[in-house]
């Protein structure tokens, strides 16, 4: 059912954005994010993604999906208005998954355009 209204919005979003200009455009300083080598032991590490909507519409986030429980975004949940900036933070805790990793936060807005982010690194276990 969700994936239904999901859709649905989805479409409506898509008409209406075709109908009105080139509507909300994110655009980002960059779409990934390597934390190089971290401890295990020292728990969770953050980081920023900025983006900016180039557009003439509000930017609106529908939904955000990471590939792994281990992984957290924080996005904004309210519109934000063309020209403006904006933060994505994504979390990763690396405790119990120690050696290389690669993670993905699926972005779903109003834009009609997925957008992955991506985060790598290398965890250290602790002894």
């Amino acid at each position: 059912m969700k994936r239904i209204i999901f859709a649905l919005m989805a479409l409506v979003m898509s008409v209406s954005a075709m109908l009105a200009g080139n509507g909300a455009v994110i655009t980002f300083e960059t779409k990934s994010h390597d934390f190089g080598t971290i401890k295990e032991a020292d728990g969770a590490v953050s980081c920023t993604f900025d983006f900016q909507n180039t557009g003439d519409e509000p930017l609106v986030f529908l939904d955000v999906r990471t590939s792994c429980g281990c992984t957290t975004p924080d996005y904004p949940r309210n519109p934000i208005a063309p020209g403006k900036m904006g933060k994505i933070k994504v979390t990763y805790n690396p405790t119990g998954r120690p050696g290389e990793f690669e993670r993905k936060v699926k972005i779903f807005t109003n834009t009609n355009k997925r957008i992955t982010l991506k985060i790598t690194g290398v965890v250290v276990p602790q002894n």
